[in-house]
This record gives structure tokens, C-alpha cells and sequence, in this order.
């Protein structure tokens, strides 16, 4: 029994020398910590991917929608390019010579005062020594005419100025717009690129602006007529007014001396 009891010892070292050697020297061990974040790392790689795949769809539908709103429409400049009319020079017969400065003047030749002086009436003024000989107040009528038709005279040069400046130069802003409209209209790819397209926009904004103050110029000379006409008006009225007072002072003054001893002469008044 004393022999038997180390041989078992030595059996169970034996038995349990291979288990123990395969844990030591490289074997498969079940470690729980390890196995919880290898799971962990697994649920975060999944999220990851769904992640990557809800912003690869996002960016493939930006790119549809930019791919879509890059197409050109086709045939553009033949469905929409229309024809307006053109800008006419001013023309006008001259069978006395006087017409031809007023006509380039209009057209943006030549200089618009000359050419309004040969085509009106001169116009002749009163000496000093007239003015003075006459009631100051017919003296100061005959001045605010004087001034009406200066004025006015003065705004009809400037309104064919006007005229002659937008009609010179009429015909490059014409060209200019028929290149906008053939650079809008343009299948070419590098007239439809962004930048292309807001320089496009600038330059309409431009041209658009300029319209606007040509626009305004003619009102303005066209206001400029109205009030000289409503002076002339106003000079009128107040003449007719004047007029009426100083015909109701006169009548007043002459009609004085017979007034005056009318009380007396009826009260003194017996009868035969």
C-alpha cells in the first residue's frame, strides 16, 4: 500500500502536467473582461456603419440634386430669344437750313444750345429806359415773363441734352444687351458655371441701373417743363389779379370826388 500511494501521486501529476502546460505555453483561455469589450468595440463598429451609411445616401442625394440643377435647358436661344425693336436717329426736313443743328443735337451731334438758338425766335428785350417809363408793376410782369421764357429756354436745352446722350448711346447699350442675352441663353458649360452666372447677374443689375437713370433723366427734364408750365400759369393769374385790384382801386379813386359831397348835397337838398 506504502508503494502504491506514491505511483498515484505521480499518475495525477501526469494527467494534469498536459492541461496545465497548454493554459501556460499559448493555449485558449476564456478571459470575460476581454470577451465584454471585444463586444463593446463590435456594437461600435455597427454603429459606425449605419452611420457611414445614412451620410453616404445624404451625399449622394446632394449630388443627385446638384447634378440635376447643373442640366441646361436645350434649344434656349430658339425658344426664347425674341426680337425688339431697335433704336431710331431723329430725322426732320430742313427746308430752311435751321432744323439741321437741332436734329444732330437730338442725335447726340453737335451742341444743343446753338442748335436750339437757330431753330427759335430771338427774343428782343425792353431797355431799362422802357421799364422805367411804365407802371412798376406792368415793369415787374413784363420781367416774370422775361424769366418764363428764359427758364424755359434753359430746360429745353437741357431736355435735348438728354435726348442727345441716350440716343448716342443707345446702340452700344443695345449691343451689350443683345451680349447678355446670347451669354444667358449659351449651352456653353463655361457660361453656366456659377461665377459665370453671377457675373451674368451683375452685369444685368448694371445694365439695369443704367436704363433706370437714363429713365430718370427724362422724367426730370419732363418735371423741369411742368413747372415752367405752372409758372406761367401762376404768372397769368397773378397778372389777372393785379389787374383787378388796381382796376378797383382806380375806380375807387375816380369815383371819390363825386361820392365824397354826395351825403351833403342830399341832406342840403330842398325842394322848389
Amino acid at each position: 500500500m506504502k508503494k502504491q500511494k506514491p505511483i498515484v501521486v505521480v499518475l495525477i501529476a501526469v494527467l494534469l502536467l498536459p492541461v496545465a502546460s497548454e493554459a501556460q505555453f499559448g493555449g485558449i483561455v476564456y478571459d470575460p473582461t476581454n470577451y465584454a469589450n471585444a463586444v463593446l468595440r463590435y456594437n461600435q463598429l455597427v454603429q459606425q456603419l449605419a452611420q457611414l451609411r445614412q451620410t453616404y445616401q445624404q451625399v449622394l442625394n446632394q449630388y443627385n440634386l446638384a447634378l440635376e440643377m447643373s442640366r441646361n435647358l436645350k434649344n434656349m436661344m430658339a425658344r426664347y430669344r425674341a426680337k425688339f425693336s431697335d433704336w431710331r436717329s431723329f430725322t426732320s426736313s430742313d427746308l430752311y437750313g435751321n432744323t439741321s443743328g437741332w436734329v444732330g443735337a437730338a442725335n447726340g451731334a453737335g451742341t444743343a444750345s446753338s442748335a436750339y438758338r437757330t431753330a427759335t425766335i430771338p427774343l428782343l428785350s425792353y431797355s431799362q429806359a422802357d421799364l422805367d417809363a411804365i407802371n412798376p408793376a406792368d415793369s415787374r410782369a413784363l420781367q416774370s415773363a422775361y424769366a418764363s421764357l428764359q427758364l424755359s429756354d434753359g430746360a429745353n436745352v437741357s431736355a435735348l441734352t438728354t435726348v442727345g446722350n441716350i440716343r448716342a448711346n443707345a446702340q452700344t447699350v443695345q449691343q451689350q444687351i443683345a451680349n447678355l442675352e446670347i451669354d444667358s441663353l449659351s449651352d456653353d458649360a463655361t457660361m453656366n458655371t456659377e461665377v459665370g452666372v453671377l457675373n451674368k447677374i451683375n452685369a444685368s443689375n448694371v445694365l439695369t441701373l443704367r436704363s433706370m437713370q437714363d429713365a430718370n433723366n427724362l422724367r426730370l427734364a419732363a418735371l423741369e417743363q411742368q413747372v415752367l408750365e405752372a409758372k406761367r400759369r401762376r404768372d397769368i393769374d397773378v397778372a389777372n389779379l393785379n389787374f383787378a385790384i388796381q382796376m378797383r382801386q382806380q375806380v375807387t379813386q375816380n369815383l371819390l370826388p363825386f361820392t365824397s359831397n354826395l351825403s351833403e348835397s342830399l341832406a342840403n337838398y330842398r325842394l322848389p
